[in-house]
């Protein structure tokens, strides 16, 4: 086999590899919050940047920049970003799970499945394992559409942020903001 052979074959299974790997897109995915304040006020928040990938070994990662937070209050943005997430110090949440292949490669074009998932949430320092319940849609041969089922809960304290909402809470002059927020998601991802 001359050079060029080898360099042609190694393209091709390069280009294979990458084909086979989904990517999140940023566009049509959104991860979303709800913050409570003086015990009933909630208030909806997303990030506007994500980023993630699904190898062909099944493993997911998906990281969100903690600047990107969109409280549709610029002040509160800040205060996130500097007070609670401690973005010069974290700048990123990262979520990894693995994903089984065969079930997959088992979804029919236009079939929905649900799945129970753990993934890994590293935040602020700190990492927990949470149990997800996921609906997984394949819309199209290289499109899927992944929607948490019900929101999972995520807990200040699991991630020493206490210090940081005591902090937005002072600033702020309220009576208390819940510790205990409830976390969405909707991932597209194209192949």
């Amino acid at each position: 086999m001359n050079k060029w052979t080898k360099l042609a074959l190694c393209s091709a299974m390069i280009s294979f590899h990458s084909a086979a790997q989904w990517q999140v897109i940023e566009q049509g995915s959104r991860v979303s919050f709800v913050s409570v304040k003086k015990g009933d006020i909630g208030e909806a928040h997303y990030f506007k940047q994500l980023k993630g990938t699904l190898k062909d070994n099944g493993k997911f990662e998906l990281s969100i920049p903690l600047a990107s937070v969109a409280t549709g209050i610029s002040v509160r943005d800040e205060r996130m970003q500097n007070m609670l997430f401690e973005v010069a110090l974290y700048p990123q949440l990262k979520l990894t799970s693995q994903v089984d292949n065969s079930k997959l490669h088992a979804i029919k074009m236009g079939e929905t499945q649900i799945w129970d998932m753990d993934a890994k949430i590293e935040l602020h320092g700190k990492s927990q394992t949470k149990k997800f319940a996921v609906m997984v849609t394949k819309v199209s041969e290289h499109k899927l559409l992944v929607n948490s089922m019900q929101p999972i809960i995520v807990n200040a304290n699991e991630f020493a942020l206490v210090a940081g909402l005591d902090k937005l809470r002072e600033i702020a002059g309220l009576s208390a903001i819940s510790q205990a927020v409830p976390v969405s998601f909707v991932l597209t991802l194209t192949q």
